[in-house]
């Protein structure tokens, strides 16, 4: 009795990881086997890089929130502790925002912590 492989399914396994891989440099999108790794490779590089996305954001908020409080004669840490004291909820992201795009109204927050 011959041997049964099932062709269907092992072609659309190739076929779904070659869909994967077009775009990669060189033998990378044309050679099953070499894509195969960089698919997986990239794969983890995203999953990954999905948890590193928000530790970056959060430190680019830290920063700008800083640069924006030094300007106005105070610290970072100095106006977060302001603001919990307060009991004024209001996210890094959006201080950030504030900061950048409307300084006046930033100005407005560190006023009302400070005083």
């Amino acid at each position: 009795m011959p041997r049964s492989q099932n062709k269907v399914a092992s072609h659309r396994r190739r076929k779904r990881v070659m869909q994967q891989a077009k775009g990669y440099w060189g033998a990378r999108s044309k050679v099953y086997t070499v894509a195969k790794h960089h698919v997986e490779k990239g794969l983890q590089h995203a999953y990954r890089d999905r948890k590193t996305k928000k530790r970056t954001f959060r430190q680019l908020w830290i920063a700008r929130i800083n640069a924006a409080a030094r300007l106005h004669g105070t610290t970072y840490s100095r106006l977060i502790n302001g603001l919990n004291k307060k009991q004024v909820d209001i996210n890094r992201k959006i201080l950030a925002d504030l900061a950048v795009n409307n300084p006046p109204a930033f100005a407005e927050v560190v006023k009302f912590v400070s005083s």
